[in-house]
C-alpha cells in the first residue's frame, strides 16, 4: 500500500483528500500545514509521494519544500488554486511529478496519482540503467592506453549529457609534489571540445605564469560537493578568483563543484559551469557521488601534471577512440544545426532519451525543427532499422484522424469498402511521431491514452484489440496547460507523454546559430539551383542576425531559397525581409512614437552607461536590471549594442 503525505494548510480540503486517498486504497501517512511540520513527517513516516500546496502556513512556502524534496528523489505533486506566470515556471523548475488544479474532481486526482506514480518508476529505471551504463563507461576510458589528457577528454564527453556544462575546469593540487594545476573542456560543438591547459588560460586572459599561481594559491578550500545557483554562484564569482575569470570568459551563471579526491596533500576537483541559471540539482550530485571511485580512479596512474597543452580543436571521441561514447551522433542528427548552448542541451537530451524507449514530447514554436528532433530520436534509437511514421494531427479531418491513426474494418462505414491498416500498426515495432498533438480531438486523446497504456488497439468496426510495439513521440506548438485548464487537452494523457520532454527554443534566442544555417542552407540551394551563390554580404548578414525571425528555422530557410534563386552574383547582396522590422533607417517623422525595442535599447545604454560599461558581478548592469549576464548578452547582440 502506498504512502501519501498531505501538506495542505486547509484543513477542508486536506480531511477530503484523506477520504479520497483511503477510499481508493492509498494509506495517508499524514497532514502537515507548513514545511517544518512536513519535513518532520517526512523523516518520521518515509512516504512514497507528498500532495503538495503552494500556500502554506510559516515563512516557507510548497516551492521551498519541493525543492528539497526533489534533492531527495521524492516524488510530489502540485495543488494550488493558481497556476499562472511566474509562479508556474517556478513550480516547474522543481520537477513535479504533476499539477493538480483547485477545485478538482476525485477522478482527476487519482489519474494524476496514477500518472505521478508510473514516471516516477519510469525514472527511477532510466537513472539506474544511466548509473550503470556511466560506470561500465568510465571504467573502459580507465583501461584505454592513452595519456590521461585524452582519459579526461572521454570522461568530460561521457559526463556531458548527464551533468551539462559549458566549461569544465578539473583542479589539481598536489602539495608533496608542488603542483597546482587546472585542465579547461571549453564546448565548441555537440561532441567538440578546446582543450585548456595553464599555456592557453594565460594566453586567453591576459595573465602570466605567476599571477596564475597567485590566483590558484589564493583559492579557498571547498573540502565538499557544491551547487552554485543564481545567488550562490554570483558569492563564488566574488570569493574564488578562477571562478572570476572563468564566468567573464564564458559567460557562465551556474557552477557545481565535485571533490573526487581530497586530503592533506592532494587535492582533485571537477568543477562545472553553465550558461543558464539554476542548471544544477542534487540529483547531478547524486549521478557523481555514485561514479566518484570511477571517475577518481582515472588519476590513479597519472604522474604529471596534465595543465600544459598544445593549443587545438579536438576531434570527436568516436573518431579516436571508436568504443568510446556513443557512434554517429553527429551524423544521425538529421541535419540540425547546434552551436548555441540552447541547441547544444537539445542534441543532449536526444542522446540521453533516444536509446531509451520512452514516450518523447516535443514542444516549441512552429518552424523550428521539430520533426527533425522526432528523426534524430527514432535514429539513435534501437527501432532506427523498423519504420517512422508520421502523422500531422492538424492535416487530417476529424471524421477521419480515428481511421487514420487505428485503421477500420471493411464495411465498418459508409465508403469504407476495404479494410484499411492504421499508422499505429504500419508503425508496429518502430515509432509513430504524432505532430501537432494538441490538435488531436477529446474522444480520440482518449483511445491514444489506451495505446499508451494497454499496448493495443482496435480498428474500426473491429471485434478485438490488437496488440502494438510502438513508441510515440509527439510534438506541439500549443502551450498544453493552457490547453488542459480550458478543457481540450486530457491531463492524463498530458503526463503520460510529458516523462521525457524536449524544448526547442525559437531561433531568436539562439542567434549564434543563424549564421552556420545561413551557411548550410546557401550550399544546400546553391547546389540544388546549380548556381555560384557562397555566401551573403555583411550588411545583409546583420539584417538576418538582428531580424526576429517569427517563423524560425522554417522561414530563415525559405528566405534564402528564394534569395539564392533570385541572386546573379557569388553573394547576396539583399534580402527581402518584411519592412518593419528595419524601421530605424527610415528617417523618423517628427512626434514619432518609440517601438518597444527601441525603448528597451536606450535602456540598456542607459544602465550600461551608469555601469561604467560593466556587466556582471556586484552593480553590474546585469544585477541593476535583474537579469541573468547571458540574457543581457543576448539583447545586446539582438538590439546591436556593441
Amino acid at each position: 500500500m502506498k504512502k501519501i503525505l498531505i501538506v495542505e494548510d486547509e484543513s477542508l480540503v486536506a480531511h477530503h483528500l484523506k477520504l479520497i486517498l483511503n477510499g481508493a486504497g492509498y494509506k495517508v501517512s499524514g497532514i502537515a500545514d507548513s514545511v517544518p511540520e512536513a519535513l518532520s513527517a517526512i523523516e518520521d513516516q518515509k512516504p512514497d509521494l507528498v500532495l503538495l500546496d503552494i500556500h502554506l502556513k510559516g515563512s516557507l512556502n510548497g516551492i521551498d519544500l519541493a525543492k528539497q524534496l526533489t534533492e531527495s528523489n521524492i516524488p510530489f505533486v502540485y495543488l494550488s488554486a493558481n497556476f499562472q506566470g511566474t509562479l508556474l515556471e517556478e513550480a516547474k523548475s522543481t520537477l513535479p511529478y504533476g499539477f493538480l488544479v483547485k477545485p478538482f474532481r476525485e477522478h482527476d486526482l487519482l489519474t494524476t496519482l496514477d500518472v505521478a506514480f508510473y514516471r516516477y518508476r519510469n525514472s527511477q529505471a532510466s537513472r539506474q540503467l544511466q548509473e550503470m551504463e556511466l560506470d561500465t563507461k568510465v571504467k573502459e576510458i580507465r583501461a584505454l592506453n592513452i595519456d590521461i589528457k585524452q582519459k579526461l577528454m572521454a570522461v568530460a564527453r561521457t559526463l556531458q549529457p548527464h551533468v551539462p556544462f559549458d566549461y569544465l575546469n578539473i583542479f589539481i593540487r598536489k602539495a608533496g609534489e608542488g603542483i597546482i594545476t587546472s585542465l579547461g573542456f571549453y564546448r565548441i560543438g555537440f561532441d567538440e571540445y578546446q582543450l585548456i591547459g595553464d599555456d592557453e588560460f594565460i594566453n586567453i586572459n591576459g595573465l602570466n605564469h605567476q599571477k596564475l599561481l597567485d590566483i590558484y594559491a589564493s583559492m579557498p578550500q571547498i573540502a565538499r560537493s557544491g551547487l552554485f545557483n543564481a545567488r550562490g554562484f554570483s558569492g563564488l564569482y566574488q570569493d574564488n578568483p578562477l571562478t572570476n575569470i572563468i564566468a567573464n570568459t564564458y559567460e557562465t551563471t551556474s557552477a557545481l563543484f565535485f571533490p573526487v579526491l581530497q586530503n592533506e596533500s592532494t587535492t582533485i576537483r571537477y568543477e562545472f559551469y553553465n550558461r543558464k541559471d539554476d542548471s544544477y540539482t542534487r540529483q547531478h550530485i547524486t549521478l557523481l557521488s555514485r561514479l566518484q571511485y570511477a571517475i577518481s580512479n582515472i588519476f590513479e596512474d597519472c604522474h604529471h601534471s596534465p595543465g600544459k597543452t598544445t593549443p587545438q580543436i579536438v576531434v570527436p571521441a568516436e573518431k579516436q577512440i571508436s568504443h568510446v561514447g556513443t557512434q554517429d551522433h553527429a551524423l544521425r542528427f538529421d541535419g540540425i544545426i547546434a552551436r548555441s548552448p540552447s541547441m547544444l542541451s537539445v542534441l543532449d537530451h536526444i542522446a540521453i532519451v533516444a536509446p531509451v524507449d520512452t514516450s518523447v514530447l516535443i514542444l516549441g514554436e512552429s518552424g523550428t525543427g521539430k520533426e527533425k528532433i522526432a528523426k534524430s530520436v527514432h535514429a539513435l534509437s534501437a527501432r532506427k532499422l523498423k519504420p517512422l511514421v508520421i502523422v500531422n494531427c492538424a492535416a487530417l479531418p476529424a471524421n477521419l484522424i480515428e481511421s487514420e491513426l487505428f485503421g477500420h474494418e471493411k464495411g465498418a462505414f459508409t465508403g469504407a469498402a476495404e479494410r484499411r491498416t492504421g499508422k499505429f500498426e504500419l508503425a508496429h515495432k518502430g515509432t509513430i511521431f504524432l505532430d501537432e498533438i494538441g490538435e488531436m480531438p477529446l474522444d480520440l486523446q482518449v483511445k491514444l491514452l489506451r495505446a499508451l497504456q494497454e499496448h493495443e488497439i482496435e480498428r474500426i468496426g473491429g471485434n478485438s484489440p490488437i496488440k502494438i510495439d510502438v513508441r510515440i513521440i509527439a510534438a506541439t506548438n500549443r502551450n498544453l496547460e493552457v490547453e488542459m485548464e480550458e478543457g481540450r487537452f486530457r491531463l492524463d494523457l498530458y503526463y503520460r507523454l510529458f516523462v521525457f520532454p524536449i524544448v526547442v527554443p525559437p531561433l531568436k534566442e539562439r542567434p549564434e546559430d543563424i549564421v552556420a544555417l545561413i551557411e548550410s542552407f546557401i550550399g544546400h540551394y546553391a547546389k540544388k539551383y546549380n548556381k555560384a551563390v557562397t555566401g551573403v554580404t555583411p550588411a545583409v548578414l546583420d539584417k538576418l542576425i538582428d531580424y526576429p525571425w517569427p517563423g524560425n528555422v522554417r522561414e530563415l530557410e525559405n528566405y534564402i531559397d528564394r534569395s539564392v534563386l533570385l541572386s546573379r552574383d557569388k553573394l547576396i547582396t539583399e534580402m527581402y525581409l518584411p519592412k518593419y522590422i528595419h524601421q530605424s533607417t527610415v528617417p523618423e517623422p517628427v512626434g514619432r512614437l518609440k517601438t518597444i525595442e527601441e525603448n528597451e535599447r536606450d535602456y540598456i545604454l542607459d544602465v550600461l552607461k551608469k555601469c561604467n560599461g560593466r556587466i556582471r558581478g556586484a552593480n553590474g548592469a546585469a544585477e541593476v536590471m535583474g537579469l541573468p549576464p547571458t540574457t543581457l548578452h543576448s539583447k545586446m547582440k539582438r538590439l546591436g549594442i556593441k
